[in-house]
């Protein structure tokens, strides 16, 4: 199970952090405007397919930029999904499926908030079964090492895959 920062301090579960630090202090004071509310670090910041969260009934929330963001934008209707600006996730020239782009460009006003609009965020509210998770994606052979024996002490069975194009 992967659960909120909220839920880590609350039961005292020992964990690592490798979170942002600068983001962290605006996390867990940003109230979230839809049900169920709470603060961003009440959720789980995950990437998993939206089918797989809805199938197993688990409250969530998304927004449209960067969560911390004053503009981005709470939603929790599925049929807002569209309120994300997607194309700049997929436009040309790719990378591993994605737009190889991802920093903002002050010179070119479709591009302004490229970099908040790629880090939308879609947050499941306390935690997150590891069963839903395809693999995990790490920056490096030596963290896929890493991260593989802490799964293989576990009895945990998600593959984790080298994917540098996911880092910025």
């Amino acid at each position: 199970m992967l659960y909120a920062n909220s839920v880590l301090k609350k039961k005292k579960l020992d964990h690592e952090n490798i979170a942002y630090q600068g983001a962290q202090g605006k996390r867990a004071t940003k109230m979230v405007a839809r049900p169920p509310g709470g603060v961003i670090h009440d959720y789980v910041p995950f990437v998993s397919t939206v089918e797989a969260v809805v199938a197993e009934g688990l409250d969530f929330v998304f927004y449209d930029h960067n969560a911390t963001l004053d503009f981005a934008t709470c939603f929790k209707n599925l049929a807002d999904l569209d309120k994300i600006d997607w194309d700049l996730f997929f436009e040309s020239p790719r990378l591993d499926g994605y737009c190889q782009y991802y920093f903002d460009n002050v010179h070119n006003p479709r591009y302004v908030r490229r970099k908040a609009t790629r880090q939308a965020e879609f947050l499941v509210y306390k935690n997150f079964p590891l069963g839903l998770m395809n693999s995990v994606g790490v920056y490096s052979a030596q963290k896929r090492d890493e991260v593989q024996e802490i799964f293989d002490d576990a009895d945990i069975d998600i593959p984790v895959e080298v994917k540098t194009a996911w880092y910025h």
